[in-house]
């Protein structure tokens, strides 16, 4: 299954704010508007809680076909950019 793929129109009816990860990539949406009419906002940060990361990517996208497919391409980008690796609880 190809990253993101499941990121469609209805998939951002769910809730108002989606954090979510995939290992230690960790991304979040925040929507504006309505279904093709609104805004999706996204981040990537680094694997820690979203209100302390400090390296935060933040771009806007459209609520429609387009812009979803635009989201899903920027995400795509920007993990292979930073990378992932299995989420493990470090042992001290």
């Amino acid at each position: 299954m190809e990253p993101f793929s499941e990121l469609n129109l209805q998939f951002f009816t769910r809730l108002p704010i989606f954090p979510a990860s995939i290992g230690t990539f960790r991304y979040r949406f925040a929507r504006d508007g309505w279904m093709n009419d609104g805004t999706i906002h996204a981040w990537v940060y680094e694997n820690i809680a979203f209100e302390l990361a400090q390296n935060k990517e933040q771009a806007d996208f459209p609520w429609t076909e387009e812009g979803i497919e635009q989201l899903k391409s920027w995400l795509r980008e920007k993990l292979a950019e930073r990378g992932s690796e299995p989420y493990r609880i470090p042992y001290p």
